[in-house]
């Protein structure tokens, strides 16, 4: 480019860049940034909401299956109770009730299926603000019959009945609890009773002869906020297999 034809361009009053088309180059550039920025804002609540979706319905997913594994794990077995002293009543370590579940499991949380025998008891309490109810679990590592008979109360004839019914202490809730499901409208516990009149086979609440042990146990629940976007708990049915030897586990207690 010569000198005379800069000089040219120097004179022509139109030449060069105006006040007008830096703001309205400068207006464009940050309508184009904060769509940019609200594009990526959108995505990463959706991303955030994705991600708590699939963590909420794995913990569902996980809840059930360490339920199954509590149950199917079941091994029956007998607590020495002392009232006194001197005195030992041996009694069945199970406890069937609407709102407790008490017996020991070969299933730990900790360990699955490779540790311990745990003395699991399953519990229904309210939930936060009394809002709904939540399923909590309790372990203990058994050790023996003595050991769970520290966990008996009492044993008094049951009033329809009259057969003996073992008391246990209330199970309470705290730090060492594993939530299992909350936000529930309700949970309750059934246990299957064969009988020998129609129908042979009932689910009842309430289960009278401590004895004999049921043919499954169904802990049914529903959620309390239905959305139909999550994967809710479900209703959970067990048959009871008791065919574990339980000289291998007193072997392993001492």
């Amino acid at each position: 480019m010569n000198q005379s034809h800069l000089t040219a361009r120097a004179k022509n009053p139109r030449a060069g860049v105006t006040l007008i088309e830096i703001l309205i180059a400068v207006t464009l550039l940050s309508m184009l940034s904060v769509g940019i920025l609200m594009a990526m804002r959108i995505g990463f609540n959706t991303m955030e909401k994705t991600d708590a979706h699939l963590v909420q319905n794995r913990r569902v997913a996980n809840a059930r299956k360490i339920i199954e594994n509590q149950l199917a794990g079941f091994i029956f077995t007998r607590a020495d109770w002392r009232p006194k002293p001197d005195v030992l009543i041996t009694v069945p370590f199970v406890q069937w009730e609407p709102q407790t579940m008490r017996f020991v499991t070969a299933y730990s949380l900790q360990d699955a299926w490779r540790g311990r025998p745990q003395m699991l008891a399953l519990q229904v309490i309210p939930g936060e603000q009394n809002r709904g109810v939540r399923l909590i679990a309790n372990e203990v590592p058994w050790t023996g019959a003595a050991q769970a008979g520290e966990s008996v109360t009492g044993i008094e004839p049951d009033p329809k009945t009259g057969i003996a019914a073992t008391r246990f202490a209330p199970v309470t809730s705290g730090a060492q609890s594993f939530l299992l499901a909350d936000k529930l409208s309700y949970c309750r516990f059934t246990y299957l009773e064969p009988r020998n009149v129609p129908p042979l086979r009932l689910w009842r609440p309430d289960w009278e002869n401590q004895q004999r042990l049921p043919l499954g146990v169904r802990i049914e629940m529903a959620p309390l906020d239905n959305a139909p976007s999550e994967l809710h708990v479900t209703t959970v049915t067990m048959p009871f297999h008791v065919n574990r030897d339980l000289n291998f586990y007193s072997d392993a207690a001492q």
